[in-house]
């Protein structure tokens, strides 16, 4: 006889419960999406600073010392938990890894350990499912809704954290991250103020509240103002841009495109005159001693990057203008067959094998009617390259939209041969087309072609 089922162990179905943030949000659901913890640190607490500022004047030196402050933590983020930890940019001491630990607490982020798993798993796996806070979900989800809605854990992607976990001052945040969250997010600006010049509240509202509420927002713009705002000099692939105005909030971090790029750079800005005061500390570090090993892609692969962009974006443009017809393309003509329809008064004239139909053209000619008249039912092409003028690259241009077919034992002998010979050294676009540079149409020749026509 079978033994029966043992009541305090869990069923089966139990082992495999859905996590909530898997489940359709309803009117009768909603609030367990919601992660409430999250919420009152991020958005109760800021609305409770506000309604106390109403009824706490703000003192000139408190003003001061809460941007100082401001500063101080939200280096702790840009310099410690970004750069520093999250992408090993640069090394540092151990007095300073314990400063950035302590002031990066007091922006009141997470722990270290958790800001650079989340952080590492959005560089792997940009705008996919598995980015935390991907910005295909929306701007205000990349922004906020990933923190104040619950995400199911095993849904993120994986992230190797091992550097993190043999750190001992990242362990030692992570083990006591309430402790520095309320010490250095609240007590210290509030004591500095107080024992200063005696102004305890206002160092807590404005100094300690207030300022995390900005210096958490400029945090939260990297991972949504820098994926929507601004240009994408070197990868265009996924969401990441490069903004002035997203530097300015974010303490230099608005160059997102090539951080993206270059993760374990340990700048973002790479222009002198680009804001990133982030990179501007770690650097005034390293002439401290307290940083070093400072990490630099090579400005040959930077550059290599920005060209390769820059070329996407040409050959992009290049799709959308009129070449004209292939030479492959088009229609062989016999040259008495050519002679006979100029004859007849159709305006056509050959250069370099290629016969351009220019009816229409004729009245618009800048040199006069009778001069390009006196090309039609010939070989033109000295007449064209020099023998009369020497046309520029936008009369070359211009004429490979006129392109009507190629003359058979004619004249075209010389654009095959060219042809021919060019074939494996043409450079061609991402779509296989070739790329015709300045100066190389098929009809611009190395030098004038005499002919007795022309002549």
């Amino acid at each position: 006889m079978s033994s029966k089922p043992d009541a305090t162990r869990p069923r089966a179905a139990d082992t495999k419960k859905v996590h909530i943030a898997d489940t359709q949000m309803t009117r009768q659901n909603w609030y367990k999406h919601v992660n409430w913890l999250n919420v009152t640190f991020i958005i109760g607490v800021p609305i409770s600073g506000c309604i106390q500022a109403l009824f706490v004047p703000l003192q000139l030196k408190t003003a001061i010392w809460a941007v100082i402050y401001y500063f101080f933590t939200g280096l702790g983020i840009t310099a410690g938990y970004h750069r520093l930890w999250a992408h090993c940019s640069y090394s540092a001491t151990l007095p300073m890894r314990i400063w950035l630990a302590l002031v990066g607490g007091g922006a009141v982020e997470g722990s270290i350990r958790w800001w650079a798993r989340d952080h590492r798993a959005h560089h792997r796996y940009t705008d996919t499912d598995k980015d935390p806070y991907s910005v295909r979900k929306g701007l205000l989800y990349s922004h906020l809704g990933w923190m104040v809605m619950k995400q199911n854990p095993k849904r993120i992607g994986r992230t190797d954290i091992t550097d993190l976990n043999e750190d001992p001052v990242v362990v030692w945040q992570h083990r006591n991250y309430i402790k520095v969250v309320i010490t250095m997010g609240l007590i210290v600006p509030m004591l500095v103020a107080g024992l200063g010049w005696g102004d305890w509240y206002g160092g807590f509202v404005y100094a300690g509240i207030l300022r995390i509420f900005f210096v958490q927002q400029a945090t939260f713009c990297v991972n949504s103002l820098a994926h929507w705002l601004g240009d994408q000099p070197f990868d265009d692939r996924n969401s990441p841009r490069d903004h002035i105005i997203t530097a300015l909030v974010t303490l230099g971090e608005g160059y997102h495109n090539f951080h993206h790029e270059f993760p374990s750079d340990y700048r973002n800005a790479i222009e002198w005159h680009q804001y990133d005061p982030t990179k501007w500390t770690i650097w005034t570090c390293k002439q401290l001693g307290l940083a070093y090993d400072l990490k630099q892609f090579r400005s040959n692969e930077i550059e290599k990057g920005r060209v390769q962009q820059l070329q996407k974006k040409i050959d992009q443009k290049r799709a959308k203008l009129d070449w004209g017809t292939p030479l492959d393309q088009l229609p062989v003509m016999e040259w008495d067959d050519y002679v006979e329809q100029a004859k007849n008064g159709r305006g056509l004239i050959s250069i370099a094998g290629v016969v351009h139909d220019v009816t229409d053209f004729i009245k618009d000619h800048p040199g006069g009617k009778a001069m390009i008249k006196s090309g039609l039912g010939k070989d033109a092409t000295a007449m064209f390259n020099g023998g009369v003028y020497y046309h520029s690259n936008g009369a070359h241009n211009l004429l490979s939209t006129m392109r009507v077919g190629v003359i058979r034992g004619g004249g075209e002998v010389e654009i095959w041969k060219r042809a021919q010979k060019e074939n494996s050294e043409y450079v061609r676009d991402e779509t296989g087309q070739r790329i015709i540079r300045a100066g190389q149409q098929v009809t611009k020749m190395p030098e004038p072609i005499p002919t007795a026509d022309a002549a």
